[in-house]
């Protein structure tokens, strides 16, 4: 089994492309109007409009109501992706942080409230227990 990627269901599609565009710097695909695809590294973020998912899956997702996962970037450099996210008037809820597990992060989120994380790792504290 192969992870392919993480699709978010949107009732404004271009204006959640349009942000993702921003913050990772990476054009999307749109091979239907009602679809884009972001192609990062090994795996990709694909947001659909809502009508999609009413159509062909009955309804199985709802715009805008995720409240339990985290879209998660790893970046070279928090603290300029911060700056960045402050021109995209992206609503900053932990702005860069050092995490007690050695990474650097920064929580924002997207224009339909999904929470991202953005972060770079850090050197592992010797405390720590393997696959902590």
């Amino acid at each position: 089994m192969q992870f392919a990627s993480v699709r978010l269901v949107t009732a404004d599609l271009d204006r959640l492309v349009s942000f993702y565009e921003s913050l990772t710097g990476v054009e999307p695909t749109r091979p239907a109007p009602v679809f884009a695809e972001f192609r990062l590294g090994g795996a990709s973020l694909a947001i659909s409009d809502e009508s999609l998912i009413r159509q062909f899956n009955a309804g199985a997702a709802v715009a805008a109501s995720n409240r339990s996962a985290m879209i998660e970037f790893q970046v070279d450099d928090v603290d300029a992706l911060h700056e960045q996210a402050k021109s995209l008037d992206a609503d900053i809820v932990m702005p860069p942080s050092d995490m007690p597990w050695g990474n650097r992060s920064m929580l924002l989120r997207d224009p339909d409230g999904n929470v991202v994380n953005i972060f770079v790792r850090g050197r592992r504290d010797s405390r720590q227990r393997p696959g902590e």
